[in-house]
């Protein structure tokens, strides 16, 4: 097959991904200033209705689907073909010149170097979409995309990028807490980690819930024997309460994150206590 070179700086989801990789190093080295500059630069590289977003949301729609019939893994990529093919690729080339620049001015040239787990697959799409590469180059990739979108196995060969994030973010919070992450956190440190997508909208309302959860769940503690008993406890869970009530004023911080995460352990270990007695 004739090899086509593939430009990464031209490749949208690499940058993307590369920037998500760029904060989630940023957020465990507590580097807060250089967490608001990427943040800055996805807000105001990926707006809804930028070509960069809409370019994104053609390449999320290939790499987000697994395990699904050939004819309709070949139905998204034509779809995806056709999505790709409307977007204008002067306003383009423009958006991701801007983006390139910032990148360079912000953060580093060593940006372009990062080690994104699916970039093969990204470079495979980005030739896809590319009608100057060879036709039989394409034919050829577009059967290999197919294939790994209607695999049924797992593809542990390409862990998606949110996969890596998230492996990180546990690592680190399991050198702080010696038990397993809870389903619950494990949803929560997922949310956090793509909460810079649309301003954090998704995080907000699954916050809302979860501390309303939270709260219902340790306001029924009251009523167990093993806290009828002790003062203290009582004092602590109205503590917790109290804390809780605090995060409604709140922006969501790693600070916070961090609380949250305690609290989920806390309510599931007085629950587990309450089981056994």
């Amino acid at each position: 097959m004739t090899k086509y070179r593939h430009n990464k700086k031209r490749n949208t989801a690499f940058l993307y991904e590369s920037l998500v990789i760029e904060l989630t190093k940023a957020v465990l080295n507590n580097d807060s200033a250089k967490q608001a500059q990427i943040k800055k630069i996805i807000q105001e590289s990926f707006p809804k209705g930028s070509s960069l977003l809409q370019d994104l949301r053609v390449y999320q729609a290939v790499t987000q689907t697994i395990n699904v019939e050939k004819e309709t893994a070949q139905r998204i990529l034509s779809e995806a073909k056709k999505q790709q093919s409307s977007i204008d690729s002067k306003q383009l080339f423009n958006e991701q010149n801007r983006l390139i620049n910032n990148i360079n001015k912000f953060l580093s040239k060593k940006f372009f170097s990062n080690f994104v787990p699916n970039y093969k697959e990204l470079a495979s799409i980005s030739q896809i979409f590319n009608f100057d590469a060879p036709i039989k180059a394409r034919v050829l990739l577009e059967n290999e995309i197919i294939e790994k979108m209607s695999e049924t196995h797992d593809r542990q060969e390409m862990v998606p990028l949110d996969s890596l994030v998230y492996r990180m973010f546990t690592e680190k919070f399991n050198q702080e807490y010696t038990e397993q992450l809870l389903q619950e956190q494990k949803e929560l440190l997922e949310k956090y980690i793509t909460s810079f997508e649309n301003n954090g909208l998704e995080l907000k309302m699954y916050l809302d819930e979860e501390i309303g959860r939270l709260k219902k769940e340790i306001d029924s503690c009251f009523s167990q024997p093993i806290i009828l008993t002790n003062n203290v406890l009582k004092d602590k869970l109205t503590e917790v309460i109290n804390v809780l009530n605090t995060f409604k004023t709140k922006a969501p911080d790693e600070d916070m994150l961090t609380k949250i995460i305690s609290i989920q352990s806390l309510v599931q270990e007085v629950q587990s206590d309450a089981n056994q007695n």
